[in-house]
């Protein structure tokens, strides 16, 4: 995805109960990302989504 880079905020799409959020990437793995959630009900947790869940990369 174009701009993914650790320091960039991505747009997550919502899974299970989570609504679509904002998350801070730390660091761009093979297949996730690592960092922490911005926006919701998982705000200020780390963790590592899959690729496929990013959205976008948010674009301020």
């Amino acid at each position: 995805m174009k701009g993914l880079e650790p320091g960039v905020t991505v747009v997550l799409r919502a899974f299970d109960d989570v609504p679509e959020h904002f998350f801070l990437v730390q660091s761009v793995e093979e297949d996730c990302v690592t960092g922490v959630a911005l926006t919701g009900p998982l705000a200020g947790a780390y963790g590592e989504p899959p690729l496929d869940l990013i959205k976008s990369v948010h674009q301020p």
